[in-house]
């Protein structure tokens, strides 16, 4: 009973508006790279010791970086320049994140073929979504100043 009340007081934010109303999370790019973010984290977990404060740092902070962005670029889309800004943050956070993927992946600290296939897949994947997003708010939004 008290973890259900616990989850409820972690949904809430100002008033009773909860954070799963929030318009971002409807977005399937942030959807995407939340989930990412999530996946990798655990992932590092089960690197060696001694990757956990270097590249296993670097992926969990680039991966957690995509969907902050995202966020960060929602809550400032009435202005198109910072919008997609952040949307451009968000894909090269994502990009960075292949790199590192990379990085364990060659080195031997990531020793699974299809966990390091699955992540550059759903990585480049992500990659073509905000690309064509951020195409999508040039080409649509309209920036009203006196609003």
């Amino acid at each position: 009973m008290e973890v259900n009340r616990e989850e409820e007081n972690r949904e809430e934010t100002m008033g009773k508006e909860k954070l799963s109303d929030h318009g971002y999370k409807k977005l399937k790019i942030y959807q995407s790279a939340h989930r990412l973010a999530i996946e990798i984290h655990k992932m590092t977990l089960s690197l060696p010791k001694f990757e956990m404060f270097e590249e296993g740092s670097q992926i969990r902070r680039s991966s957690k970086s995509v969907s902050s962005n995202i966020v960060e670029g929602y809550c400032l889309r009435r202005y198109k320049a910072e919008y997609v800004h952040f949307l451009f943050r968000a894909y090269a956070s994502s990009v960075e994140t292949v790199e590192h993927l990379e990085l364990l992946y060659k080195t031997g600290s990531l020793k699974a073929d299809t966990v390091f296939n699955d992540f550059v897949s759903n990585y480049s994947e992500i990659n073509g979504m905000i690309y064509k997003f951020i195409e999508t708010v040039n080409r649509n939004h309209k920036t009203d100043i006196f609003i």
